[in-house]
């Protein structure tokens, strides 16, 4: 199953730039173990507003289930509002139509 993720990301005030680092650093290594894995698609970040980070990504996960729990392992999971959209074939996708170049 594909979703499409959306993560509003907001690190509590007060928290210390070394921990901010630790877990940014920490987060970049999920994703790339997520991509290996073929869980995370693609990911994008997204023209924030003064004071927002805000991401989308594209997941692959056997189930819902199993995608909440590829998240709440993110190392900064506790700093995300997460939005999941559940994506299903369209016929008129390009990718499986053909009728992309």
């Amino acid at each position: 199953m594909e979703f499409l993720v959306g993560f509003e990301i907001n690190v509590p005030s007060g928290t210390p730039e070394s921990e901010v680092r630790d877990r940014e650093s920490a987060e970049a290594g999920a994703a790339a173990q997520l991509a290996r894995d073929g869980h995370l698609v693609r990911v994008w970040k997204l023209t924030p507003q003064a004071g927002e980070a805000k991401v989308l990504g594209l997941y692959n996960a056997d189930s819902r289930a199993q995608l909440d729990r590829l998240l709440r392992a993110l190392p900064i999971y506790e700093w995300m509002r997460v939005t999941v959209t559940p994506l299903e074939p369209h016929p008129n996708d390009p990718a499986t139509t053909g009728s992309h170049q």
